[in-house]
């Protein structure tokens, strides 16, 4: 019996130093050897001033933006620690009602684009926090960032394209555009 014990204890030590601090201590080393921009966070700098994380959303309102997908997190938008959907249905009118909403939002700055709006432009992801917007939802807000920003629509077309991330291994997902990296793009336009 006391062998058994003794056992026991002995296998829980070395499962725990094993599990607790071996392998995870392993793991980070790795990552950090091999994705180090991964293992601090996909964190964005300009000027060793930390701008955001290309892995989080985050709110543009100023139309010369491209603006991302809604975020339903509160008392903030984008707040990581409070991430969740609506948790709203698609027949539950307090959602018609805030797409209805945004679709007018959208329409006040560009009057002019007659074009169906995107629904990723309309509603919040599951985790309220995502970073990137469909190329549909990029397309349609050219003319209006192209002419608060006074460029011409295929040189911001230009910059969409080149922030598109394609499917994760030509299959998985459709292509999307990170909101933060293409709106740093264009604050770095110098125009003539």
């Amino acid at each position: 019996m006391r062998e058994q014990i003794r056992s026991a204890i002995l296998m829980f030590v070395i499962l725990s130093l094993l599990t607790g601090i071996f392998y995870p201590a392993f793991i980070t080393g790795a990552v950090y050897i091999f994705f180090p921009h991964q293992a601090t966070g996909s964190m964005l700098y300009r000027n060793n001033k930390l701008l955001g994380s290309v892995l989080i959303g985050q709110e543009f309102t100023d139309p010369k933006y491209f603006w991302g997908r809604i975020s339903e997190t509160s008392p903030v938008a984008y707040n990581s620690s409070s991430s969740s959907g609506s948790n709203l249905g698609p027949s539950n009118p307090a959602l018609i009602e805030k797409v209805k909403a945004r679709i007018r939002a959208l329409k006040e700055f560009d009057p002019d684009n007659t074009n169906p709006v995107p629904i990723d432009l309309v509603t919040s992801s599951a985790s309220g926090l995502d970073p990137h917007i469909s190329i549909a939802g990029a397309y349609y807000q050219i003319p209006r960032v192209a002419r608060m920003r006074s460029l011409t629509e295929d040189t911001i077309k230009a910059i969409v394209n080149r922030h598109t991330n394609g499917r994760i291994f030509g299959l998985i997902g459709e292509p999307v555009v990170n909101v933060l990296e293409l709106n740093l793009e264009l604050d770095s336009i110098k125009i003539k």
